[in-house]
């Protein structure tokens, strides 16, 4: 009998002892869509700020209002479901058509000195640094869990309930 409530006890507490595991395994798998989703969120904002920065050029130079417009609606959103290689691609369209804009602005001064363009330059380099300060909080929680699932006894646990290491956003 004696053995019985032992083993019923010692089932038990396994029981919890999953349940626990399983739950915070979930909190730390939410707080990384979290994070993408706030990448995202900053990241269409940069988009919002270039399309403002371009309508800025349109009247300077046409031809190249033309070009980056294609390449600001192409582009994708970010969710929470998105990998780190959707970021990198993703930012690398925005590098990409800033750069063309600051080629069309070093071109023309009068737009360079435009206090409006400053400002938006000023809002475009605003999201960047949020951006930045939002893939830190993202590869600090893939820290967190990928941690987690690779310590014993978690680890068995971990892969049992489907949980996998996650990939690392690049700078």
């Amino acid at each position: 009998m004696y053995y019985i409530i032992t083993s019923v006890v010692i089932l038990v507490m396994l029981i919890f002892w999953i349940i626990s595991v399983q739950r915070s395994l979930v909190v730390m798998d939410e707080n990384i869509n979290n994070a993408m989703s706030q990448i995202g969120v900053q990241l269409s904002s940069r988009w919002d700020a270039l399309t403002s920065l371009l309508d800025l050029t349109k009247g300077y130079a046409d031809h190249e209002y033309k070009t980056i417009s294609e390449t600001i609606q192409a582009r994708r959103s970010i969710t929470k479901d998105s990998s780190p290689d959707d970021v990198t691609k993703q930012e690398n369209m925005i590098a990409e058509a800033l750069g063309k804009i600051m080629a069309v602005a070093e071109s023309y001064p009068d737009l360079k000195a435009d206090s409006t363009y400053l400002k938006t330059m000023d809002g475009v380099n605003q999201y960047e640094n949020m951006v930045r300060t939002s893939r830190l909080i993202y590869n600090d929680s893939v820290t967190k869990i990928n941690r987690a699932i690779r310590m014993f006894p978690v680890s068995m646990i971990a892969g049992i309930l489907g949980f996998s290491n996650r990939a690392y956003l690049e700078a």
